[in-house]
């Protein structure tokens, strides 16, 4: 078969955007560092885009932030609020054991927060995610006039996103002039390029300016203009062409250097603003972020940066995997394959940095900018069936780094082994809250993603992933042994535990269907390190694997836990993840989880599930073979799956307005959907054989 042309794929897909949009932000970045601009290429318009103006509105707005997974800021804590503060107690078979619960998202957002959960919202919303700065044009209609604010007034704008280069190229016309601007980030370091061209630049009527806001403490903010006299910018100069800030904001210290072909820089009126003019009618620009132990910062060109972005992003698209659908009849053919692409690229830029990412990456902030670490399975897991195991691997190394945070939460309920958190910055401190303290269906995660990426490398590095995670699966796994509970001879996922459907009473809920299925798999996971360690399957392990408790039935189908109520049918429809997700295992009936998923598909309410839980369904039906559903679900038409022209998914409204977790998905579904498991017997088993589609795919590797 004839190879598929990449850079034809992907280039049929370039971002166009022909007017100013708060929700069409787009984003360069590496996954350790991202810039989100506006129509004009760069942060030229941020009330603009400010989310939190647009949710009480009604209205989908995207922040233009500029974030990395290193900018952390905590507010000051003069309470001494530590994680004991926000404990509750709970019975257990191990006995009486404190869970760090008291939290009331509710009252929070409201602004009134009664006494006994003043910790769990300080501990929940610090440390979060910061804005390092905006960089922006400052527009006037006539040199010395007041700065544009409004982007209706920029006329003819287009913008281009080429995918193939991660190249941002915006054209616009304002008072009169053509103003031309490419942007493009470093690949490898926390740094932004631009290259502006307009005769605006020599008349005094366009400048750069460098705004730098304080930290914010809100659910979805990435910044507080209100608050100047809480931090401090001091302007460096260094030489003629460049320049450092040294940032401040309580105890977090970064630093900023700008490089520029030709002007001055200099203090402009509003506090912690800089602004860049130039005589000339092109400038060069690129900004280097750090944190302030980061050494020297050398100077950035802009051509040496946009020749390393270029050709970072050719390898990483002639790389890989790939799946092309030219040739389909299926008028959703074109959207699938749009779906892909734009995901492929958003994952990367977001999602493959060195720490797991949070809901949105590091285009804005949700829940406070931290990360949620029972999503990393769906925003990293399909990277090694992809081909792309290297961006897999950096953020696994992060588990490393907290392990003995998570033994020591494991020691702290009685359990052996690490117990990983749900919710959590990069320190690995987990924070208060009634769900995410019981949640368990993040435990296995470590093990399936060791193993993808297992299956994803050759024998040599194979061999060095077995040495190097060797204490990291033996503890997550001690911790699943010790966290079931046997009774006449069954082992059961106890009380108290919340699943991943997360609106059950975790204080009498047992045995979830997913989470059982799951902790076989990843018991399963862990035996099979130990055999390639040299050692033998563990017997007590085994033991609890062949006698875990049957998920619950009734009526010819699998509920979501064993107790009452059995089954709500609203938010995710997990339960079904015990076939899809999950591989063919002796928990689950084939025959049961079909009837489960028709019923399923036939009574839900959509309108309250979430981006991920569509490509849940297509990889359920895809293992138990129905192509014809697999499709259907993936792409089923309701408000949580509408992907945006940007490839965003917006899931409610401004407050959530893009859910990376859908676009890692997605690529999960199709890449078992094209290349299959173990075992399948035909080539494209989750795609219909009914001549309507024609996919070609090359460099992916089947899911186990």
């Amino acid at each position: 078969m004839t190879k598929i042309d990449r850079q034809a794929l992907v280039r049929r897909h370039t971002v166009e955007i022909a007017q100013a949009d708060p929700a069409a932000a787009l984003t360069v970045g590496n996954g350790d560092f991202a810039y989100t601009a506006d129509i004009t290429g760069m942060q030229t318009f941020p009330a603009y885009h400010d989310q939190a103006t647009a949710f009480p509105e009604g209205r989908l707005a995207v922040n233009t932030a500029t974030m990395s997974t290193w900018g952390w800021h905590a507010m000051p804590n003069p309470d001494n609020f530590v994680l004991a503060d926000a404990m509750t107690t709970y019975d257990s078979p191990r006995g009486p054991v404190a869970y760090p619960d008291k939290f009331d998202m509710n009252s929070m957002m409201g602004g009134e927060i009664p006494e006994e959960f003043r910790a769990g919202a300080w501990l929940h919303a610090n440390p979060h995610r910061l804005d390092l700065g905006r960089i922006g044009l400052m527009l006037r209609p006539e040199a010395g006039g007041a700065p544009e604010e409004d982007p209706g007034a920029l006329k003819e704008p287009h913008q281009l996103l080429d995918l193939w280069t991660g190249t941002i190229t915006s054209v616009f016309t304002y008072a009169g002039h053509q103003v031309r601007v490419t942007t493009v980030a470093d690949p490898r370091r926390a740094r932004v390029a631009f290259r502006i061209e307009s005769d605006l630049l020599a008349t005094g009527q366009a400048a750069v300016a460098v705004r730098f806001p304080y930290a914010s403490d809100g659910f979805f903010a990435t910044s507080d203009w209100t608050a100047p006299d809480r931090h401090t910018t001091v302007l460096r100069p260094l030489g003629e062409r460049a320049c450092r800030f040294d940032r401040t904001l309580d105890d977090t210290t970064y630093v900023v250097r700008l490089d520029w072909s030709e002007g001055e820089i200099a203090t402009a009126a509003e506090p912690h603003t800089f602004e860049l003019k130039t005589s000339g009618t092109a400038l060069e620009l690129v900004a280097t972020f750090a944190p302030e132990d980061a050494g020297a910062l050398g100077r950035g060109e802009f051509l040496t940066i946009e020749g390393a972005a270029n050709a970072w992003w050719r390898e990483f698209w002639t790389t890989g995997a790939a799946i092309d659908l030219t040739g389909s009849t299926d008028p959703r053919a074109a959207e699938l394959e749009r779906r892909v692409i734009l995901s492929q690229y958003l994952n990367a830029v977001n999602c493959s940095g060195s720490t797991p990412p949070q809901e949105t990456g590091l285009t804005t902030n949700s829940w406070y900018g931290k990360f949620h670490l029972e999503m990393h399975w769906w925003h990293a897991a399909q990277l090694a069936p992809w081909g792309r195991p290297d961006l897999l691997e950096r953020s696994l190394n992060w588990y490393l780094t907290i392990l003995d945070v998570a033994q020591e939460t494991a020691r702290r309920q009685h359990y052996a082994g690490a117990r990983w958190p749900k919710h959590v910055a990069s320190d690995g401190r987990e924070s208060p809250s009634h769900i995410g303290a019981l949640l368990v269906w993040q435990q296995p995660h470590p093990l399936y993603l060791l193993e993808l990426l297992h299956r994803g490398r050759t024998e040599p590095q194979r061999e060095r992933l077995v040495t190097r995670f060797a204490e990291l699966v033996e503890e997550t796994a001690l911790f699943m042994a010790s966290f079931v509970e046997e009774r006449d001879g069954t082992y059961h996922l106890p009380a108290p535990v919340m699943p991943a459907q997360e609106f059950y009473d975790a204080r009498a809920t047992e045995d979830p269907t997913f989470e059982l299925a799951y902790w076989w798999w990843g018991l399963e996971i862990a035996q099979r390190w130990r055999e390639r360690s040299g050692l033998r399957r563990r017997e007590d392990w085994q033991h609890i694997q062949d006698n875990l408790a049957r998920p619950h039935q009734r009526d010819g189908v699998y509920t979501a836990i064993a107790t009452e109520p059995y089954l709500r049918r609203d938010d995710h429809p997990s339960l079904l993840c015990a076939l899809g997700v999950v591989p063919e295992n002796p928990l689950i009936d084939p025959a049961i989880m079909e009837a489960t998923l028709l019923d399923v598909l036939a009574d839900w309410q959509w309108d309250t599930a979430w981006g991920w839980d569509f490509p849940t369904m297509a990889m359920t039906a895809t293992r138990l073979g129905r192509p014809d559903l697999a499709v259907d679900a993936l792409l089923m038409e309701t408000g949580k799956n509408t992907f945006l022209p940007t490839g965003q998914v917006p899931q409610f409204g401004s407050l959530l307005p893009i859910y990376l977790s859908a676009n890692g998905g997605v690529l999960a579904a199709v890449s078992l959907m094209a290349a299959g498991w173990d075992g399948s017997d035909t080539d494209c088993p989750g795609f219909p054989k009914d001549g309507s589609w024609v996919v070609r795919h090359e460099g992916f590797t089947p899911w186990p």
